[in-house]
């Protein structure tokens, strides 16, 4: 199964303008999520990974580092449109496709393998993360979402793993909660990790495909292949070492520096 890994990286932010050319600890943040997915490559057969991005700057930048990169279209709606651009730039198209977001430097290497080996036992149009969550972290959600309504995303699957539904809400809601937190070590809240595998043909039918209504609602991109009657595999993986997911502003930026400065730099980790 030939297998490219797509970091979509975007010149334009209005929370964090040139955020992929943004300096943390001493490494630009698009070279460390570079960095995760060489990772990845060099330990797959046919897998590859390249950059896609709509700046000359961050093209140079991909050079200088020594990272494969690929020029898309800046008017591309979302970095799942900007994941295929990047496909069907190469000579032959993958038959998998995985969009690494380039805004998460922090994700752990397993994960990306961890859906390409679902990709070989699963038949479904899409395979993504999620984390069964403790009551602790539950309740660091919930407190979360007291000040940032939108963050964070769940997802609601079935026993086979497949997904039903994935909501900025916190679901399910939770009768009786008191007594199953005496029971249970975890909770049955599932938190959804924002990284995608797609088979290339349903890459392809979700860019043809309206926005739909529910992903407009949620702003959940992946509300699409639902709504459309398209699978979702839900691949349950153990929490990260770094619980920081995404870098969305220069606070969030500064935050990252502090944590390295704490666990260690990943980018420093033997291969």
């Amino acid at each position: 199964m030939k297998t490219l890994i797509v970091i979509p990286a975007r010149i334009g932010s209005t929370r964090f303008p040139a955020k992929p050319l943004h300096q943390i600890a001493g490494h630009s943040l698009v070279s460390r999520v570079a960095d995760v997915a060489a990772r990845v490559a060099a330990e797959r057969k046919d897998t590859d990974y390249v950059i896609a991005t709509d700046d000359s700057a961050i093209m140079d930048h991909a050079r200088e580092i020594g990272a494969p990169a690929v020029m898309t279209d800046p008017d591309l709606p979302s970095g799942t449109d900007r994941a295929l651009a990047a496909a069907l730039a190469l000579d032959t198209a993958p038959d998998f496709v995985l969009n690494l977001q380039g805004d998460a430097p922090f994700t752990p290497p397993a994960y990306l393998g961890a859906l390409i080996d679902a990709a070989a036992t699963t038949d479904a149009d899409v395979v993504t993360p999620v984390v069964q969550l403790d009551w602790a972290a539950l309740d660091t959600v919930r407190e979360q979402k007291t000040r940032e309504p939108f963050s964070g995303t769940s997802c609601i699957r079935r026993a086979d793993g497949m997904a039903i539904w994935f909501s900025k809400q916190v679901i399910p809601a939770i009768r009786k909660e008191d007594r199953l937190r005496e029971k249970e070590t975890l909770s049955p809240v599932w938190r959804h990790i924002g990284l995608y595998g797609f088979r290339m043909a349903a890459l392809e039918r979700f860019a043809a495909l309206p926005v739909g209504h529910y992903e407009a609602l949620e702003g959940l991109e992946q509300l699409r292949f639902l709504e459309n009657g398209m699978s979702i595999f839900t691949v349950a993986v153990e929490p990260g070492a770094n619980a920081m997911w995404g870098i969305d502003t220069p606070e969030d930026a500064a935050f990252a520096e502090k944590l390295i400065a704490e666990q260690g730099d990943p980018m420093e980790a033997p291969r």
